[in-house]
């Protein structure tokens, strides 16, 4: 064999090797699917300031995202370079509240729109507005209120999406109502249906109003099948996060039920005003966030599935949806602690997926924000198997009679593992009056609160639910764990303790 037909065979084959040595040096990490299918993970963009929501756009091959103090985004995906298209003016960011959902016009070609819902303050009252943003040349050049609602300190939902005939779904909190969610008379707590100028479609279920379906608390994900089928991931309570299959003018339960319709009086309660149950609920609770379904051959395993962030559980999941895409049949968790709270989520027509991480924003987990949150990850299936790679995890359901199980369940998002929590966000539950009062600790613990507090000099706002439906032993466990440790040195509870607060408040 002649020299020159060596280096034609050797010289490609050198270039491939390459090729293939480069291609897994970009990634990060992987994730193993199958035996027949990975994942690599790389990273697009990091040193974001709490990025909300992120959409791929087809056109043009990017990424448009918000982040939360009131900044727009493209991105780039063939370069990575991220452009600032817009600030949206008069933004109000505080703990939850700023610039949130995103949604891109389904024709956006001839229609070159995005819309997003943010929060505004006046006077001292909170809103929500839904804007229409007109881009030209990679900027925003006009801007219309479309909407404006009631807004509060907490629970503005705020996703929105496009079904396959066009019109936009706006998912709104109750905004700490205590009756707007079974209103359906009013905006809060609910799914609006609008056409694409803010107007209402004569088809709609409620006649001149834009409700679409009602008895939400906090929707955090919205997403659309591919047979029209619309789905919504929101935060329970203290219990009960669900996914919700959205029908017309169905009732999906809040402040009235959560969750399964699995007691006696709920179960009564859901017959008698015709409520709708979820598809699929998590007790204890997993924070879901953004949400998207995934339709894609190249990977199979995942193809027709709804892919699910979280923030509390701080993981990317999988849920399997059956052949009619209502409901789930199976659920893969991955990614469990791994790269913090995660935010949002999308695809591409290539059946890539790229999440966003949220470590930054007001309520940072144990170990984060590291020094290169937020970002923007890419998952890609690739064509080798790594040599180290990560697989599902499963939910475990940990001894619940443990005091300190129950408190990670429970309390540890918001507390922290050490119960300093969060000044200013969440009171510390170490060496304070509450804690060390065994009735008033236990009042707190199977009331709830709401409303302002002062602890330790420092005034608390955030409202806190009941954990009353943990039966008397567990809560005896898990009040001994915050009054002997933690730092504190306070006398035990029995169960007789709890059941005499449980019968006088109630």
């Amino acid at each position: 064999m002649s020299i020159i037909r060596v280096l034609l065979i050797l010289i490609p084959l050198a270039l491939l090797i390459g090729c293939e040595h480069d291609n897994k040096e970009k990634y990060i990490d992987f994730i193993k699917v199958s035996d027949k299918s990975y994942i690599g993970i790389s990273e697009i963009q990091d040193s974001l300031d709490v990025p909300w929501d992120i959409q791929y756009n087809e056109g043009s091959n990017s990424i448009f995202f918000t982040e939360i103090k009131g900044s727009i985004f493209e991105l780039d995906l063939k370069t990575n370079t991220k452009n600032l298209i817009y600030r949206v003016p008069n933004v109000f960011h505080k703990r939850t509240m700023g610039l949130l959902g995103l949604a891109i016009h389904p024709n956006f070609r001839n229609k070159p729109y995005l819309y997003a819902c943010y929060t505004t303050e006046e006077e001292g009252k909170y809103y929500s507005e839904l804007v229409k943003l007109k881009l030209e040349k990679r900027k925003v050049v006009q801007s219309d209120v479309l909407l404006r609602i009631p807004g509060a300190l907490g629970h503005n939902g705020s996703r929105l999406t496009f079904d396959l005939e066009g019109y936009l779904y706006w998912a709104t909190g109750d905004a700490l109502s205590l009756t707007d969610s079974q209103d359906s008379t009013t905006l809060n707590g609910k799914i609006l249906r609008m056409k694409d100028d803010g107007s209402i479609p004569k088809d709609n279920p409620l006649t001149n109003s834009y409700v679409y379906a009602w008895g939400f608390r906090n929707i955090q994900g919205l997403t659309v099948t591919s047979n029209g089928k619309i789905m919504a991931s929101e935060h329970g309570d203290a219990i009960e996060d669900e996914v919700n299959y959205i029908q017309p003018l169905h009732n999906y339960g809040w402040r009235e039920i959560e969750g399964y319709h699995d007691k006696p009086h709920e179960i009564e309660i859901a017959r008698r005003r015709n409520m709708t149950e979820p598809i699929k609920a998590w007790t204890p609770v997993i924070a879901p966030a953004g949400m998207k379904y995934y339709r894609n051959s190249l990977l199979p395993e995942w193809d027709n599935s709804l892919l699910l962030v979280t923030l509390k559980t701080q993981s990317f999941r999988v849920l399997k949806l059956n052949e009619e895409q209502t409901n789930i049949i199976d659920e893969k968790v991955y990614l469990k602690d791994y790269y913090g709270r995660i935010r949002s989520v999308t695809s591409d027509k290539k059946g890539n997926i790229y999440i966003a991480t949220s470590n930054r924003d007001w309520n940072p987990q144990k170990g984060f924000p590291k020094h290169n949150d937020d970002r923007i990850l890419k998952l890609s299936v690739i064509d080798f198997k790594p040599d180290n790679f990560m697989s599902a995890e499963e939910d475990i359901i940990e001894n619940k009679s443990n005091g300190k199980v129950l408190y990670k369940s429970y309390c540890a998002s918001c507390h922290k593992d050490d119960g300093m929590g969060v000044r200013k966000y969440f009171p510390p539950l170490v060496q304070t009056a509450t804690v060390e009062s065994k009735n008033k600790f236990l009042e707190v613990v199977l009331k709830g609160l709401k409303g302002p507090i002062e602890v330790n000099g420092d005034v608390y706002d955030q409202e806190m639910p009941s954990f009353s439906f943990l039966s008397n032993s567990e809560i005896t466990a898990i009040s001994n764990y915050i009054r002997t440790g933690l730092g504190n040195n306070y006398s035990v509870i029995d169960t007789v303790d709890v059941n005499k607060m449980r019968m006088k408040i109630n």
